[in-house]
This record gives C-alpha cells, sequence and structure tokens, in this order.
C-alpha cells in the first residue's frame, strides 16, 4: 500500500548502476586528465566522452521527469474538470507544479478543500502530501 512514507520511487538500474557508473567514469577522467605519463589527445577524448556520458544520463531524466509533470497536470485538468466541469486553468495558475503533483495523490473527496487550502495556505508539496487521507497510489512514474 503505498502512502507518503514509502512513495518515492527509485529506478534501481539508474539510480544504483548508471549514474553511479558514469560520475566515477567522470571522477576517474578528470584524474586522468592530470596523469602527465598519458598523451594528451587521449586525456582529452576521456574527459569530453566522460562528460558527454554524464550528460546523457542527466538529460534523458530531465526528460523523463518533464514527461511525467505534463502528464500529472494533464491528470490534473481532467480530474477537476470532471469534478466541477470547470477549467483548472485559473486554479492552475495559483499553484506551483509541486503543488499540483502533491494534490495528484488526493482522492476525490479531499481533492477540492485540499486545493483551496493550499492555494490560501500556500503549503509546501510536503504539506500537502502529509494532509492526503485517501492517498491515490501511483506505481507508474519514473
Amino acid at each position: 500500500m503505498q502512502n507518503y512514507k514509502n512513495h518515492l520511487r527509485l529506478n534501481p538500474a539508474h539510480h544504483f548502476v548508471l549514474t553511479p557508473l558514469t560520475v566515477i567514469f567522470f571522477v576517474w577522467s578528470i584524474i586522468f586528465a592530470f596523469d602527465c605519463s598519458a598523451e594528451l589527445k587521449f586525456r582529452l577524448i576521456s574527459v569530453i566522452s566522460s562528460t558527454a556520458l554524464l550528460l546523457v544520463v542527466f538529460v534523458a531524466r530531465s526528460y523523463a521527469i518533464k514527461n511525467q509533470d505534463r502528464i500529472i497536470r494533464l491528470e490534473m485538468r481532467q480530474r477537476y474538470f470532471e469534478m466541477t466541469g470547470n477549467s483548472f486553468s485559473p486554479k492552475e495558475k495559483q499553484l506551483t507544479m509541486n503543488q499540483i503533483i502533491a494534490l495528484r495523490f488526493a482522492g476525490d473527496a479531499e481533492l477540492l478543500p485540499l486545493m483551496e487550502r493550499a492555494i490560501a495556505e500556500k503549503l509546501s508539496s510536503k504539506e500537502i502530501k502529509l494532509s492526503v487521507t485517501d492517498w491515490q497510489a501511483d506505481y507508474h512514474r519514473v
């Protein structure tokens, strides 16, 4: 059962293998760059390739998170419209993306009151999540 305490998702391949290996390779290449016994071209190739690989890992993760945020925003627009018959746009302008993401976990019965409270009290995403009593699990996040 998902709740506030266990809702964070880690992808083992990304968080425990790919990112650490890439960071290790990058640090090693920087150290290798100062090894005067190696040819300059190999030192440069090492730094350039490790930097490129590090950027690929972080840019790919960034794209996944941005896409996930867009999907959550669309989901919230649909839920709000189904519940109220009105556009989510005025509320969306008053909420940060982190607040919208946190509100996604609220059940339908508490969503609207919690949304109003989040706007009025400028609740953080953590405060919103801690206020949720009917947690709507999301097992498909990246």
